[in-house]
């Protein structure tokens, strides 16, 4: 399940992406989710752990990929329990933030709404204990907190 804490929460690591150079695993980009990950947020391509191809950029490390793309690395493959500040995500990565806590427990912080799209899904906001079903659901809830 999603559980989400709006605004500041307590130890968490504020700059994911920081944190994601300092501690991301080659074999992280060498899975298949890391890959449609990377393609469908960056539109760029994994050719190997330490090599991705950009259309805009042209080659880069995985040092350069953008901050969403590194925060849903973590999100996916960091197992330390960390609470990760999903800021620098998007709503490009709303869904696969969704699709990640359909198979881990997953704790996050927003300092801004998200978009989790039309469908049926359920988070836990974490301010409130609140478990929200639908973009209206949680938009009725995430201002009372931002």
């Amino acid at each position: 399940m999603l559980s989400i804490y709006l605004g500041d929460c307590e130890n968490e690591i504020y700059n994911p992406p920081l944190y994601f150079i300092n501690q991301y695993e080659d074999f992280w980009l060498e899975s298949e989710l890391a890959k449609k990950m990377i393609k469908d947020v960056d539109k760029s391509e994994v050719v190997g752990p330490h090599l991705i191809q950009s259309p805009v950029f042209g080659p880069i490390s995985p040092r350069e990929l953008s901050g969403g793309v590194k925060t849903l690395l973590l999100l996916a493959f960091d197992n330390s329990g960390k609470i990760f500040n999903a800021t620098a995500c998007g709503d490009n990565c709303a869904k696969w933030i969704l699709e990640i806590a359909e198979n881990k427990d997953l704790t996050i912080s927003l300092h801004h709404s998200m978009n989790f799209g039309d469908g049926e899904y359920a988070i836990k906001i974490l301010n409130n204990g609140v478990v929200v079903h639908n973009q209206e659901e949680w938009l009725d809830v995430v201002y009372d907190f931002l």
